[in-house]
């Protein structure tokens, strides 16, 4: 495992646009969340906003590139055909497959980690200067409070767990605007899929199960309440998601020819 480990992180260094997507998960999440800080003003008690889940809300622009690079790193290896070569070396497919899971997922936090903390920064730079003040209920956005720390881990383990959906999802359709299209329908259509009807039983059951909607609950401080499922409940939902697209990819790649 370990070598297989050193190989796949060795492939997906070495691709042309590793480090320009880890740069842009980075970009996007803290200048989204700077530019929603900047144009959200809250100048009475009580405004309603939950400045920390405003504060991350770059997350939901981050997760596009997070998904992009999980496709590359597999379908490159098919369009090339150089997964004949991978398999030469390493032939337990799972252990392919789980290496690169591994490798996928540590880059991700990395980059969520530090996209993550310059939201958290930026913003705890400019809400005040909005109205989110103490005066207002809101204190200065710190890692220290619990509901803020959960939520800014939770939105790591969110980009950690899209990197892993979607990888799972580009192992089993193995095409890249497949895949993309796959993606992008299950994270961004399915999120919207509530506001489609009126019913609000199918509203709350579209919702819950929307990995986006559901997952990015992590992210919320107040009224946890209004929401139809609880913070870890939600990322829950989202792992399932990773889950079952990781075995339906390892089924299939054991199944088929490279």
């Amino acid at each position: 495992m370990r070598y297989a480990l050193r190989a796949e992180y060795t492939k997906l260094r070495t691709l042309p646009g590793t480090s320009w997507l880890l740069l842009a998960v980075v970009a996007l999440t803290t200048a989204v969340s700077a530019a929603a800080a900047a144009t959200v003003s809250c100048h009475s008690t009580g405004c309603g906003y939950d400045a920390p889940k405003l504060a991350l809300s770059g997350v939901l622009a981050g997760q596009a590139v997070v998904a992009l690079l999980a496709i590359t790193a597999v379908t490159g290896e098919h369009s090339t055909g150089t997964v004949a070569v991978t398999l030469a070396a390493v032939p337990r497919r799972g252990r392919v497959l789980a290496a690169k899971a591994v490798v996928l997922a540590a880059l991700t936090a990395a980059a969520g980690t530090v996209g993550v903390l310059g939201a958290v920064l930026v913003a705890r730079l400019l809400l005040p200067g909005n109205g989110f003040t103490p005066a207002h209920g809101y204190p200065a956005l710190s890692l220290t409070d619990a509901a803020t720390l959960r939520a800014a881990a939770g939105s790591v383990l969110y980009l950690v767990l899209i990197a892993l959906f979607s990888l799972g999802v580009a192992t089993a359709v193995r095409d890249p605007a497949a895949s993309v299209g796959v993606v992008g329908g299950v994270v961004y259509v399915l999120q919207i899929a509530p506001l489609l009807v009126t019913d609000p039983d199918w509203q709350q059951a579209l919702w819950r199960l929307s990995p986006t909607n559901a997952g990015l609950t992590i992210q919320a401080t107040r009224h946890l309440s209004q929401y139809p499922l609880g913070p870890w409940a939600g990322l829950g939902v989202l792992a399932a998601w990773a889950a079952v697209a990781l075995a339906l990819g390892t089924l299939l790649f054991h199944r088929r020819d490279p």
